[in-house]
């Protein structure tokens, strides 16, 4: 037993590493020097010293012997006595996460795996020989807001499977969201033994207006008014999307109402129309672009009007409201 190599230098890490460090060696490692993926001829050696390494190291009660007594206190076992391979603390789910696809997309659904360690029979045995579709590719595309609302077409750069750039345009239908997904097929990671390309999955995100805002279907503009308009009433213009609306609005309106025009919202794909909603915001006039007339007038007439604190519910708290 003395020519075997102190678990700790087989994992490169120091003797006081915790589980999580432990692990991700073992991963490292365990990967880099698989004999499928390595094809140097001590691969195998060096892959079979890793698992022997970590087996002792990631059990506790092992470690703790193998730390006061070396390889014979980890064995805990008699002369002569056999005990598990190596693989022993590595679940399905390690050996997964460790290899990926390299193996050919081998998971939980072969039945189990194959290969070194007890995990079934050889590697050749388990691996698939049909086609496998590539991986699908994920990427953030941000689209204009009148694009999103009327539709139209965005031209995007992806990097091709051997590195080179290339432009995709993308058709964008009508009333896309924020948060959508536009799957374009075939543009993903290419397939394996003859197997279909993954697909290209844009995440839609949706710019800023400078006016309008948007939730699902329906447009919000804020629209101001004099205080006149909102005394009296009246008849306004505003903008759309495309073109303008005339908008009623009724005597003694308050700042903050919103006023609906019906239909006047985005329209998608399916031909579903949004709304309107006009948010009315008076706006006062400033005192210097007054005349004494003007001021004078407003003075009288707000001495004919009701005091509209007088109507909260905290008017109570203060005298002479």
């Amino acid at each position: 037993m003395s020519d075997q190599k102190d678990h700790y230098n087989v994992l490169e890490i120091n003797r006081g590493a915790n589980p999580e460090a432990i692990r991700n060696a073992h991963r490292r490692l365990a990967r880099k020097f698989h004999p499928d993926l390595n094809k140097d001829e001590n691969a195998a050696a060096r892959f079979n010293e890793i698992q022997a390494a970590y087996d002792v190291l990631s059990d506790t009660e092992k470690r703790s012997r193998y730390d006061r007594y070396g390889h014979a206190g980890a064995a805990g076992q008699a002369p002569g006595q056999s005990g598990p391979g190596p693989w022993q603390n590595v679940t399905p789910d390690d050996f997964e996460s460790i290899f990926g696809e390299s193996f050919g997309g081998r998971s939980r659904r072969s039945g189990g795996f194959s290969g070194f360690g007890g995990f079934g029979g050889g590697m050749d045995a388990e691996r698939p020989t049909g086609p496998s579709k590539g991986r699908d590719l994920e990427h953030v595309l941000e689209v204009g807001f009148a694009a999103a609302a009327f539709g139209g077409t965005e031209t995007i750069r992806i990097g091709k499977p051997d590195g080179t750039p290339t432009s995709i345009d993308v058709r964008i239908p009508a009333g896309v969201q924020t948060g959508s997904t536009l799957r374009i097929r075939d543009k993903g990671l290419p397939g394996s033994n003859g197997g279909p390309s993954g697909d290209l999955l844009l995440q839609i995100k949706v710019g800023r207006h400078p006016w309008f805002t948007r939730v699902g279907l329906d447009l919000s503009l804020v629209v101001p008014i004099t205080v006149t308009e909102a005394i009296l009433g009246g008849e306004i213009t505003v903008p759309l999307m495309k073109g303008t609306a005339t908008l009623k609005v009724p005597p003694g309106v308050r700042s903050g109402a919103k006023l609906r025009l019906k239909g006047k919202g985005v329209v998608d794909s399916k031909e579903r129309a949004g709304d309107l909603y006009a948010v009315l915001e008076i706006v006062a006039p400033k005192a210097d672009d007054l005349s004494e007339d003007d001021r004078k007038a407003l003075e009288s007439i707000a001495c004919n009007l009701p005091n509209p604190r007088s109507l909260v519910s905290w008017a109570g708290e203060i005298p002479d409201v």
